[in-house]
């Protein structure tokens, strides 16, 4: 029995590392450069064998102390249980003290933060897709509701931030459950197909409505998260009211500013997971996961699958709406063409490289897809071309995802 747990863990350990190889060798070990020559390819295999060696040896951990996969003897298990909670406090502790860190400035920062916003758009889709079931190509449109909520509350009435977010939250939410009514009785391509044409409708709107949304030229000039009351930008924006800076008598620097903003962030993710978590173990997540496995068999167990598919919808779509009132506030402008297909693409890849139904599993693919262009800024331009080859291969050999759901079982005593 311990022979094939160890096989099959080391088995998983070298297909996630190879999968890690497959991913970050086109996107940091080739750099297209500039020369007198023209383009030279410039190959650097160093990094994406160290990305794949780090990947392996935690595959190869995990299994015993974070997440069993297979039925391990009941002290393994007990010894899991034990070190999960220090392992999640480690990572925690981790992604406070990140930013004071010689990795975490400049503009790696910024793109940690921007990695935040998609992880909340992530595990908001998790929701629909991964454990409902229904496939969303349009989960950007809700995104953008939440953006454009917030930019013109603030625009129009001058509401802050946090005022705003949960209003952000509430009107994607309203917005899902509208999506969801006609796509009731709609399955796999059909369903997908409505979710892309409501993600192009909303667009599409925004660029026309030029006297709501400023049509092309977007909403500017929105106002950033305050901290305990207190503005955080260089000049306060309200007459006699003094910044977060001058009440701390310090000068201001952009650097305190984009710390600040990715502890906002990183406080939202933590309480999204967190939510989505105490949903996904509550009747409610079990009723996704039935409607999931089986619509009819849900509607045997009396259990309405238009409820349950509105919830699925209004749910992640609210959380779709708070990570976009929070990247309206962050970047300080937005426009139509920031939710375009492309950003469900990019969503809904997260999810399926990540593994559907797991929350770790999407965590680390969203850092993963959106911190590594950071490496590899020269690659841009074949972003997608690898976005593509990266899904082909996860549907051939690992469909599961980097990081699968471990699904709960309940052994009978023999």
């Amino acid at each position: 029995m311990r022979e094939q747990i160890k096989t099959k863990i080391l088995k998983d350990a070298f297909i996630a590392a190879a999968v890690t190889a497959i991913l970050t060798v086109p996107m940091i070990g080739l750099r297209l450069n500039v020369e007198s020559t023209g383009l030279v390819l410039h190959k650097n295999f160093l990094w994406p064998a160290v990305a794949a060696a780090v990947v392996f040896v935690a595959r190869l951990v995990i299994p015993f102390v974070l997440i069993p996969k297979v039925s391990v003897p009941a002290a393994w298990t007990q010894k899991a249980g034990d070190y999960k909670k220090w392992w999640v406090g480690a990572l925690i502790v981790l992604a406070i003290a990140w930013p004071f860190t010689l990795l975490g400035g400049g503009s790696m920062l910024t793109a940690v933060t921007m990695a935040m916003v998609y992880i909340m758009l992530a595990l908001g889709l998790n929701i629909v897709v991964g454990y409902a079931g229904l496939l969303d190509l349009g989960h950007a449109a809700f995104y953008a509701i939440g953006a454009y909520t917030y930019a013109l509350l603030n625009a129009n009435f001058d509401l802050g931030f946090w005022a705003a977010l949960p209003l952000a939250g509430l009107s994607a939410a309203l917005f899902g459950v509208l999506l969801g009514f006609p796509v009731l009785r709609l399955r796999g391509d059909y369903l997908a197909i409505v979710t892309l044409g409501f993600g192009e409708i909303v667009r599409i709107l925004l660029n026309n409505w030029d006297s709501l949304t400023h049509g092309p030229d977007g909403i500017n000039n929105i106002a950033k998260p305050t901290l305990f009351g207190f503005e955080i930008t260089k000049r306060a924006r309200v007459e006699d009211a003094s910044t977060l800076w001058q009440t701390l008598g310090i000068d201001y620097s952009n650097v305190y500013q984009q710390i600040i903003l990715y502890f906002i962030a990183l406080f939202l993710v933590v309480i999204t997971a967190f939510l989505i978590n105490r949903l996904v173990k509550m009747p409610i997540g079990r009723a996704w996961e039935a409607l999931r496995e089986d619509e009819i068999a849900c509607r045997s167990l009396a259990l309405n699958p238009t409820v349950i598919k509105l919830t699925a919808f209004s749910l992640g779509s609210m959380f779709a709406g708070f990570a976009g009132a929070f990247y309206a506030a962050f970047i300080g402008s937005v426009t139509p063409d920031s939710f375009g297909f492309i950003e469900s693409a990019i969503i809904l890849s997260i999810v399926v490289l990540g593994g559907m139904g797991s929350q770790r599993g999407v965590i680390l693919a969203a850092l993963v897809l959106t911190l590594l262009p950071e490496f590899a800024r020269g690659f841009a331009e074949y972003r997608m071309l690898v976005f593509g080859a990266v899904m082909v291969l996860m549907m051939i050999w690992r469909p599961q995802g980097l990081w699968p759901a471990s699904r709960r079982r309940v052994e009978l005593p023999s």
